[in-house]
C-alpha cells in the first residue's frame, strides 16, 4: 500500500498543480483586463485512514476561486459614464436577452464597465452587458419598490431625456423697498418689481408684484399693499395680493412684522413662502418669515431689486450625462439644468467570493454567495460610485511569475516521485525474477 499510495499521490500532486498553473495562465493573459478579478487556488491535504501502523499517502485537493474582494487600482478616464466603485459593492447589469425580458431580468454584477448609448439609448459595454438602476420620477425622486430583488430595476436610457424643460416653483424675493416711501408726504409711487420665470413647457413667461405703499397723514406706517400680475393670463387682472408691515423697531429694524395675504394668495409664516397659482400652476414666492430679516426687507435705502432669483429652466438639449458618487445618474442640459433620470444602486452579498464568475468579468449569486441586497452607494457597506473611472485587473504580474516558478518545481518534484515509485516497483519486479 505504501508504493501505490506514493504514486497516487504524485499523481494527485501533479493534477493540482496543472490546475495552479491554469490559474495562473488565466490571470496573466488577463493581467491588462478592465475588471478582472484574479483566480486563486487553495490546497488542502487528504488524509487517509492508517491501519496496523504503516502509513497511506492521502495526496492533495485543490480548490479554485476568484478573489472579487480584491480591490483592483482605479484609472481615470475621459467617459462619463465609465464607472467604477469605491470601496466594497458591484453594480447591477443584465444581458441582451434581458433588454426585452418579462418578469425579473437575468441579474448579473459588475465591478466596473465602460458604458456607453446603444442605438437605442441604452448605457452598455462593448461585451454586452447593460447597466440597471431605478428610474427616478419627473419631479427627480426615486422610488425604490425592493432591495433584495431585481423587481423595478431597469436597462437604463437616456435618450427618452433628449429634451427636457424645469418649470419654476419657488421665487426668491430678494429686495429692499426704501422705508422713506411710508413716510408722510411720501408720493406714493408703486414700485414694480417683474419676474421671470418658466411654465411647465419651459415657455419664458413674466410675474410681476407692483409694491404700493400705506402713506399715512403723519409718521410713517411701514406697510405695504401688494398686487400680483401674471403675463401669461390676463396682465390687467390681479392673481393674488397680499398686505406687509415691516419692523421699525431698534435692533430689528426693516424685517417683517406681518403678512397678511388676500384673495388668491395663501402664506406660511414658519416658512415665509406666500403661495399663488399662475396660468401653468402654482409657485411659492419667498418673502421671508416674521423676525427672520429677509430675504424682502424696508431699510433706509434705495429700492433694489437686486437679489430677485427663480429656480427652473427653459426647454433644453440633452449635452451630458454625470454620475455622482450617490449613484444619481443626472442628464445636464446646455441651458444648465440638470434632472435626475436613474439612480443606480450597489449590491452586496455576505460572501463575494462565493459569487459564481461568468464571461465578461461579471458574476452571479450562488448558494456559496448568499443572498444579495441593493443599497444605496455610499451607504451601509458599499463604497461610493466613481465616474470617469475604471478598475484594473487585480492580477500582480510580478506575483504570477514568482507562483510560476513555485509550481513548475512542484510539479516536477511530482513527476520525480513517480519516476522514483516506479523504478522501485520495476526493482520489486526484478527481486521476483
Amino acid at each position: 500500500m505504501g508504493l501505490s499510495s506514493s504514486l497516487n499521490a504524485g499523481v494527485m500532486g501533479l493534477s493540482v498543480n496543472s490546475t495552479k498553473l491554469a490559474t495562473i495562465s488565466d490571470n496573466i493573459a488577463n493581467s491588462q483586463t478592465i475588471g478582472y478579478k484574479r483566480v486563486d487556488t487553495a490546497f488542502s491535504s487528504l488524509v487517509l485512514q492508517q491501519v496496523g501502523g504503516s502509513y497511506n499517502a492521502g495526496g492533495v485537493r485543490v480548490n479554485t476561486f476568484k478573489d472579487v474582494s480584491a480591490q483592483g487600482s482605479l484609472i481615470s478616464t475621459n467617459n462619463a459614464t465609465d464607472l467604477s466603485v469605491a470601496g466594497r459593492g458591484l453594480l447591477p447589469v443584465t444581458t441582451v436577452a434581458g433588454i426585452n425580458a418579462a418578469g425579473d431580468l437575468p441579474l448579473r454584477f459588475a465591478t466596473t464597465g465602460s458604458f456607453v448609448p446603444d442605438q437605442n439609448g441604452f448605457l452598455r459595454t462593448l461585451d454586452g452587458s447593460f447597466l440597471l438602476g431605478w428610474p427616478a420620477n419627473p419631479d427627480g425622486s426615486i422610488t425604490v419598490p425592493g432591495r433584495n430583488s431585481s423587481n423595478g430595476l431597469q436597462p437604463v436610457q437616456v435618450n427618452a431625456n433628449q429634451f427636457a424643460a424645469s418649470p419654476t416653483t419657488t421665487i426668491q424675493m430678494g429686495v429692499n423697498i426704501p422705508a422713506s416711501a411710508t413716510q408722510n408726504g411720501a408720493p406714493g409711487d408703486t414700485l414694480d418689481v417683474p419676474v421671470e420665470y418658466f411654465d411647465s413647457l419651459g415657455t419664458s413667461q413674466t410675474i410681476s408684484f407692483a409694491f404700493s405703499p400705506v402713506v399715512p397723514a403723519t409718521g410713517s406706517s411701514n406697510e405695504w399693499n401688494v398686487e400680483i400680475f401674471d403675463q401669461a393670463g390676463d396682465p390687467t387682472t390681479p392673481i393674488g395680493s397680499f398686505n406687509v408691515v415691516f419692523d421699525a423697531t431698534a435692533g430689528s429694524g426693516g424685517s417683517i412684522v406681518s403678512v397678511t395675504p388676500g384673495a388668491g394668495a395663501t402664506y406660511d409664516a414658519a416658512t415665509g413662502l406666500l403661495g399663488v397659482s399662475v396660468a401653468s400652476g402654482s409657485i411659492n414666492v419667498n418673502l421671508g418669515a416674521p423676525g427672520a430679516g429677509g430675504p424682502l426687507t424696508q431699510l433706509s435705502s434705495n429700492f433694489s431689486p437686486t437679489g430677485v432669483q427663480a429656480d427652473g429652466a427653459p426647454i433644453g438639449n440633452l449635452s451630458s450625462f454625470e454620475i455622482d458618487e450617490n449613484g444619481m445618474l443626472q442628464a445636464i442640459f446646455d441651458t444648465g439644468f440638470r434632472r435626475t433620470i436613474f439612480q443606480i444602486p450597489l449590491a452586496d452579498v455576505p460572501n463575494l467570493n462565493g459569487l459564481t464568475a461568468l464571461d465578461n468579468q461579471t458574476f452571479a449569486i450562488s448558494q456559496d454567495s448568499g443572498d444579495f441586497f441593493l443599497w444605496d452607494a455610499g451607504s451601509g457597506p458599499v463604497g461610493t460610485t466613481v465616474g470617469f473611472a475604471l478598475t484594473q485587473s487585480t492580477t500582480d504580474i510580478a506575483g504570477e511569475l514568482t507562483d510560476l516558478i513555485q509550481t513548475q518545481r512542484a510539479y516536477s518534484t511530482n513527476a520525480r516521485i513517480i519516476q522514483t515509485v516506479d523504478e522501485m516497483l520495476q526493482e520489486t519486479t526484478n527481486l521476483i525474477r
